[in-house]
């Protein structure tokens, strides 16, 4: 997901799309932690997506 894409979305959008990257983080850490996780990068991936996320919305509100 790029920034540019999360800068075009209102606030209520950026809110659901956090929590579904929430939820995904949960299920990976917990897929990594009984040993079912295949590909590690993800982890990453959506770790990074949620720090995305969270600078669109802290960017929205300075506004």
């Amino acid at each position: 997901m790029k920034a540019s894409e999360l800068r075009g979305k209102d606030q209520d959008a950026l809110k659901k799309e956090l929590g579904d990257l929430l939820k995904a983080q949960f299920g990976l850490r917990m897929q990594a932690a009984t040993q079912q996780l295949t590909n590690t990068a993800q982890l990453k991936k959506v770790r990074r997506d949620i720090a995305r996320v969270k600078t669109v919305m802290n960017s929205k509100e300075a506004k």
